[in-house]
Protein backbone atom coordinates (compact mmCIF):
# COMPACT_ATOMS: atom_id res chain seq x y z
CA UNK A 1 0.00 0.00 0.00
CA UNK A 2 1.27 3.63 -0.83
CA UNK A 3 0.35 7.25 -0.88
CA UNK A 4 0.59 10.32 -2.78
CA UNK A 5 -0.58 13.39 -1.38
CA UNK A 6 -4.36 12.41 -0.54
CA UNK A 7 -4.67 9.54 -2.33
CA UNK A 8 -3.75 5.87 -1.40
CA UNK A 9 -2.75 3.19 -3.60
CA UNK A 10 -3.09 -0.51 -3.12
CA UNK A 11 -1.57 -3.16 -5.95
CA UNK A 12 -3.93 -5.87 -6.38
CA UNK A 13 -3.32 -9.46 -7.86
CA UNK A 14 -5.33 -8.75 -10.94
CA UNK A 15 -2.35 -6.57 -11.99
CA UNK A 16 -4.58 -3.38 -11.01
CA UNK A 17 -4.02 -0.41 -8.93
CA UNK A 18 -7.08 0.99 -6.39
CA UNK A 19 -6.77 4.34 -6.15
CA UNK A 20 -8.59 5.57 -3.34
CA UNK A 21 -10.06 8.95 -1.84
CA UNK A 22 -11.19 9.84 1.69
CA UNK A 23 -12.64 13.03 1.02
CA UNK A 24 -14.06 15.13 3.72
CA UNK A 25 -15.16 12.04 6.14
CA UNK A 26 -13.93 9.01 4.46
CA UNK A 27 -12.91 6.29 7.04
CA UNK A 28 -11.82 2.72 6.95
CA UNK A 29 -12.36 0.26 9.80
CA UNK A 30 -11.30 -3.01 10.38
CA UNK A 31 -13.67 -5.84 11.62
CA UNK A 32 -13.76 -9.42 12.42
CA UNK A 33 -10.19 -10.02 12.91
CA UNK A 34 -9.31 -12.49 16.33
CA UNK A 35 -8.34 -12.07 19.68
CA UNK A 36 -5.09 -9.95 20.18
CA UNK A 37 -5.05 -8.73 16.38
CA UNK A 38 -5.30 -4.89 16.08
CA UNK A 39 -9.43 -3.91 16.20
CA UNK A 40 -10.97 -0.85 17.16
CA UNK A 41 -14.46 0.17 17.93
CA UNK A 42 -15.53 3.15 15.52
CA UNK A 43 -19.30 3.96 16.53
CA UNK A 44 -19.52 4.83 12.57
CA UNK A 45 -23.14 4.73 11.22
CA UNK A 46 -23.35 1.54 8.66
CA UNK A 47 -25.95 3.19 6.14
CA UNK A 48 -22.87 4.86 5.04
CA UNK A 49 -20.74 2.15 4.59
CA UNK A 50 -20.18 1.78 0.44
CA UNK A 51 -17.43 -0.59 -0.13
CA UNK A 52 -16.48 -4.01 1.70
CA UNK A 53 -13.59 -6.00 1.54
CA UNK A 54 -13.43 -9.43 2.61
CA UNK A 55 -9.37 -10.81 3.41
CA UNK A 56 -8.47 -14.08 3.16
CA UNK A 57 -7.59 -14.03 7.22
CA UNK A 58 -11.02 -13.85 7.52
CA UNK A 59 -10.89 -9.80 8.82
CA UNK A 60 -13.04 -6.98 6.96
CA UNK A 61 -11.96 -3.47 6.09
CA UNK A 62 -14.98 -1.25 5.55
CA UNK A 63 -15.00 1.91 3.50
CA UNK A 64 -17.58 4.61 5.46
CA UNK A 65 -18.11 8.08 4.36
CA UNK A 66 -20.88 9.56 5.67
CA UNK A 67 -20.71 12.91 2.83
CA UNK A 68 -20.00 10.50 -0.19
CA UNK A 69 -16.91 12.87 -0.98
CA UNK A 70 -14.27 10.32 -1.41
CA UNK A 71 -14.14 7.55 -4.52
CA UNK A 72 -12.18 4.67 -5.41
CA UNK A 73 -10.86 4.27 -9.34
CA UNK A 74 -9.00 0.93 -10.98
CA UNK A 75 -6.70 1.76 -12.93
CA UNK A 76 -3.99 -1.00 -15.04
CA UNK A 77 -0.70 -1.59 -12.97
CA UNK A 78 1.23 -1.16 -16.10
CA UNK A 79 0.03 2.40 -17.02
CA UNK A 80 -0.13 3.43 -13.55
CA UNK A 81 2.49 6.47 -14.11
CA UNK A 82 -0.59 8.30 -16.58
CA UNK A 83 -3.00 7.72 -14.03
CA UNK A 84 -4.22 11.57 -14.88
CA UNK A 85 -5.26 12.38 -11.27
CA UNK A 86 -1.59 12.31 -9.97
CA UNK A 87 -0.07 13.38 -13.51
CA UNK A 88 0.45 16.84 -12.64
CA UNK A 89 0.76 16.81 -8.78
CA UNK A 90 3.39 19.15 -7.74
CA UNK A 91 6.16 18.21 -4.65
CA UNK A 92 5.09 16.95 -1.45
CA UNK A 93 5.77 19.53 1.25
CA UNK A 94 7.96 17.27 3.42
CA UNK A 95 10.28 16.01 0.38
CA UNK A 96 13.31 17.49 -0.85
CA UNK A 97 11.84 18.85 -4.08
CA UNK A 98 9.89 21.32 -1.55
CA UNK A 99 11.98 24.59 -0.40
CA UNK A 100 11.86 28.41 -0.87
CA UNK A 101 13.84 28.01 -4.37
CA UNK A 102 10.85 25.67 -4.93
CA UNK A 103 8.18 28.34 -4.41
CA UNK A 104 10.62 31.24 -6.22
CA UNK A 105 10.40 29.51 -9.28
CA UNK A 106 6.63 27.89 -9.18
CA UNK A 107 4.74 31.31 -8.09
CA UNK A 108 6.02 34.02 -10.46
CA UNK A 109 4.14 35.32 -12.63
CA UNK A 110 1.05 33.48 -11.21
CA UNK A 111 -1.91 36.48 -10.80
CA UNK A 112 -4.16 34.37 -8.14
CA UNK A 113 -4.00 34.94 -4.67
CA UNK A 114 -1.50 33.11 -2.79
CA UNK A 115 -4.36 31.27 -0.80
CA UNK A 116 -5.20 29.47 -3.85
CA UNK A 117 -1.56 29.12 -5.33
CA UNK A 118 -1.41 27.06 -2.16
CA UNK A 119 -3.99 24.72 -2.54
CA UNK A 120 -3.74 24.34 -5.95
CA UNK A 121 -1.91 20.34 -6.19
CA UNK A 122 0.15 21.05 -9.51
CA UNK A 123 2.30 23.68 -7.11
CA UNK A 124 2.03 21.53 -3.78
CA UNK A 125 0.18 18.23 -3.34
CA UNK A 126 -0.78 17.31 -0.21
CA UNK A 127 -1.53 21.05 1.30
CA UNK A 128 -4.99 21.21 2.85
CA UNK A 129 -6.77 24.80 3.85
CA UNK A 130 -6.02 24.73 7.44
CA UNK A 131 -2.57 24.41 7.32
CA UNK A 132 -2.21 26.81 4.10
CA UNK A 133 -4.10 29.11 6.30
CA UNK A 134 -1.56 28.41 9.81
CA UNK A 135 1.68 28.48 7.70
CA UNK A 136 0.69 32.22 6.07
CA UNK A 137 0.43 33.47 9.61
CA UNK A 138 3.62 31.96 10.61
CA UNK A 139 5.52 33.82 7.39
CA UNK A 140 3.30 36.97 7.96
CA UNK A 141 1.64 36.51 4.14
CA UNK A 142 -2.06 37.86 3.89
CA UNK A 143 -4.12 34.81 2.49
CA UNK A 144 -4.92 37.91 -0.26
CA UNK A 145 -1.25 38.71 -1.62
CA UNK A 146 -0.77 38.14 -5.20
CA UNK A 147 1.42 34.76 -5.33
CA UNK A 148 3.94 36.31 -8.20
CA UNK A 149 5.05 38.69 -5.28
CA UNK A 150 5.90 35.89 -2.76
CA UNK A 151 9.22 34.82 -4.33
CA UNK A 152 12.40 36.37 -2.54
CA UNK A 153 11.78 36.83 1.12
CA UNK A 154 8.50 36.14 1.71
CA UNK A 155 8.94 32.89 -0.09
CA UNK A 156 11.88 32.08 2.13
CA UNK A 157 9.81 32.94 5.62
CA UNK A 158 6.88 30.71 3.62
CA UNK A 159 8.30 26.96 2.78
CA UNK A 160 9.81 26.47 6.51
CA UNK A 161 6.66 27.74 8.15
CA UNK A 162 4.85 25.04 5.72
CA UNK A 163 7.25 22.18 6.83
CA UNK A 164 7.02 23.34 10.74
CA UNK A 165 2.98 23.24 10.38
CA UNK A 166 2.81 19.86 8.93
CA UNK A 167 5.33 18.47 10.70
CA UNK A 168 4.22 19.36 14.22
CA UNK A 169 0.12 18.39 13.28
CA UNK A 170 1.58 14.72 12.09
CA UNK A 171 3.08 14.68 15.55
CA UNK A 172 -0.20 16.19 17.29
CA UNK A 173 -1.88 13.29 15.29
CA UNK A 174 -3.90 16.07 13.01
CA UNK A 175 -6.63 18.36 13.17
CA UNK A 176 -10.15 16.73 15.03
CA UNK A 177 -12.55 19.42 14.49
CA UNK A 178 -15.41 17.51 13.75
CA UNK A 179 -15.55 13.90 13.44
CA UNK A 180 -11.67 12.95 12.16
CA UNK A 181 -9.62 10.42 14.73
CA UNK A 182 -6.82 7.98 13.84
CA UNK A 183 -6.75 3.87 13.12
CA UNK A 184 -6.79 3.58 17.15
CA UNK A 185 -9.72 5.90 17.34
CA UNK A 186 -7.61 8.89 19.48
CA UNK A 187 -8.38 12.37 18.45
CA UNK A 188 -5.72 14.29 16.72
CA UNK A 189 -4.76 17.75 19.11
CA UNK A 190 -3.22 19.96 16.49
CA UNK A 191 -6.65 21.82 16.90
CA UNK A 192 -5.44 23.22 19.93
CA UNK A 193 -2.17 24.76 18.80
CA UNK A 194 -4.65 26.85 15.88
CA UNK A 195 -3.11 30.51 15.68
CA UNK A 196 -5.82 31.80 13.30
CA UNK A 197 -8.15 29.22 11.65
CA UNK A 198 -11.81 28.67 12.80
CA UNK A 199 -10.78 31.65 15.20
CA UNK A 200 -12.58 34.61 13.78
CA UNK A 201 -13.23 37.50 16.25
CA UNK A 202 -11.03 35.97 18.54
CA UNK A 203 -6.97 37.60 19.51
CA UNK A 204 -3.91 37.11 17.68
CA UNK A 205 -1.34 35.17 19.01
CA UNK A 206 0.95 37.77 18.08
CA UNK A 207 -0.32 41.11 18.13
CA UNK A 208 -3.94 40.41 20.09
CA UNK A 209 -5.62 42.27 16.98
CA UNK A 210 -9.01 40.04 15.84
CA UNK A 211 -8.46 37.43 13.05
CA UNK A 212 -10.93 37.97 10.53
CA UNK A 213 -12.51 35.45 7.99
CA UNK A 214 -12.85 35.93 3.86
CA UNK A 215 -13.62 33.30 1.44
CA UNK A 216 -11.75 32.49 -1.41
CA UNK A 217 -12.59 30.10 -3.95
CA UNK A 218 -15.16 28.49 -1.90
CA UNK A 219 -12.76 27.93 1.10
CA UNK A 220 -12.89 29.98 4.47
CA UNK A 221 -9.48 31.86 4.98
CA UNK A 222 -8.71 33.27 8.27
CA UNK A 223 -5.98 35.98 8.73
CA UNK A 224 -5.00 38.80 11.12
CA UNK A 225 -4.49 41.78 9.10
CA UNK A 226 -1.44 43.34 11.20
CA UNK A 227 0.12 40.90 10.54
CA UNK A 228 0.05 39.81 7.57
CA UNK A 229 0.67 41.73 4.95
Amino acid sequence: MGRRAKFLTLTLSTGEMLVMHLGMTGRFTVGGSQLGEFHHETGTDARHDHVVFHLGSGATVTYNDPRRFGFMELWPAETFQAYPRLMRMGPEPLSNAFSAAYLDEVLQGRKAPIKAALLDQSIIAGLGNIYVCEALWRSGISPKRRASTVPGQRAARLAPAINEVITEAIEAGGSSISDFASTNGELGYFQHSFAVYAREGQACRNCGGPIKRLVQSGRSSFFCSTCQR
